[in-house]
């Protein structure tokens, strides 16, 4: 089943069962694909959003909830923090299982023994390589200093 059926899905199952919040989150999600499937109409190749789109989206989507979170937990809004929270349970449903970090750190000796690099300057040919195989499950930006060790 691919990521827009099983949102969709998702998103009929919330209507269902009353969940304001959890549908509302569904809701946030599919505005945010259909804003990318817009964007991409502009070129004529285009077919509509992949699941490695979606999933960009949904790590994205993850991100500024962590980054909102924090905010307003330092702001003393303890509420708005925990729904917040509440949404990345949500998003992250749709997601494939984090690597820990060891996994990581593996993956990456694994990505650059694959592209052969040696240096500082091969660092965004290792990201791709890792972006093309691990979308959705790592966080690139803590995943980059990890490269930038190793080749450094």
């Amino acid at each position: 089943m691919d990521m827009r059926t099983r949102i969709t899905s998702a998103l009929k199952d919330a209507m269902k069962a009353k969940d304001a919040e959890r549908l509302s989150t569904l809701r946030l999600i599919n505005a945010a694909i259909k804003d990318r499937d817009i964007a991409a109409r502009g070129n004529s190749e285009a077919q509509g959003v992949s699941d490695d789109d979606v999933l960009g989206i949904l790590s994205k989507m993850v991100k500024q909830r962590h980054e909102s979170a924090r905010a307003y937990e330092e702001g003393g809004r303890l509420e708005l923090a925990e729904k917040e929270r509440s949404e990345v349970g949500i998003i992250e449903e749709f997601l494939p299982r984090q690597l820990d970090e060891a996994e990581e750190q593996t993956a990456v000796d694994a990505a650059i023994a694959q592209v052969g690099a040696d240096s500082i300057r091969d660092m965004g040919r290792v990201m791709a390589a890792l972006k093309d195989k691990y979308t959705g499950q790592m966080d690139f930006g803590r995943v980059g200093p990890m490269v930038k060790d190793r080749l450094g």
